[in-house]
């Protein structure tokens, strides 16, 4: 286990900061709010934009169930058929990294942070987007509006 948060605190490390995106294709935008507020902004925008939630995982939770702490560590599952069919249509192997999913985590100095994997770059991971670029494109905004008012002041 401290192998994997070693592993996370380095990888995020290179992308802390606004609209940072390492070359993993990880973006990582900091939040004006804590945790708690970040996830609920974060679930009443994706329902804003008519995608569905399929899961909401609290890995502190889980951490705290089996006797660990953790910080604040929430990932949120959601999408749309819309949406991504036409990217595992170019690229069936994309399905693996769909639905989208996005991270709500608090460091080690209480700011809160949301992480997501760019469209793009899942397209490039899996061989390109030929004929779904619209798609593609139109993934990349929804991820980029949401997370934006996810992260905004209340």
């Amino acid at each position: 286990m401290q192998t994997f948060a070693l592993l996370v605190f380095l990888t995020l490390s290179t992308t802390i900061g606004a609209n940072a995106m390492d070359p993993q294709g990880l973006i990582t935008l900091p939040s004006q709010n804590d945790p708690g507020t970040t996830m609920r902004k974060l679930q009443d925008a994706v329902k804003a934009k008519g995608m569905t939630i399929f899961a909401h995982i609290d890995h502190a939770a889980g951490a705290a169930d089996v006797g660990m702490t953790l910080r604040p560590t929430d990932l949120l599952i959601f999408g749309s058929p819309k949406g991504g069919t036409p990217l595992m249509q170019a690229a069936q192997s994309i399905g693996i990294d769909l639905p989208l999913k996005v991270l709500v985590w608090q460091d080690a100095e209480g700011r809160t942070w949301l992480s997501y994997n760019d469209p793009s770059w899942l397209a490039q991971r899996h061989g390109g987007a030929a004929g779904a670029e619209g798609a593609m494109q139109a993934m990349t905004g929804a991820l980029k509006a949401i997370a934006g008012t996810a992260t905004s002041a209340e």
